[in-house]
């Protein structure tokens, strides 16, 4: 069951990355469930902070 858990979360860090990678709104969060929904929001979090630093444009 942990695996499992932590394999969801995982993915839902790595969609947010993705999502905020492609400039994409922290509003288009697809998750309702609070402990995933901050995952998102944390991959989407580094995703900006990566394209501050100049990682990814545009």
């Amino acid at each position: 069951m942990r695996r499992q858990k932590r394999d969801r979360l995982e993915r839902a860090h790595s969609q947010g990355f993705k999502a905020g990678v492609s400039g994409r709104s922290k509003e288009t969060c697809p998750y309702q469930s609070n402990e995933v929904r901050s995952q998102w929001l944390g991959g989407w979090r580094d995703a900006m902070e990566a394209r501050t630093d100049g990682f990814y444009r545009l």
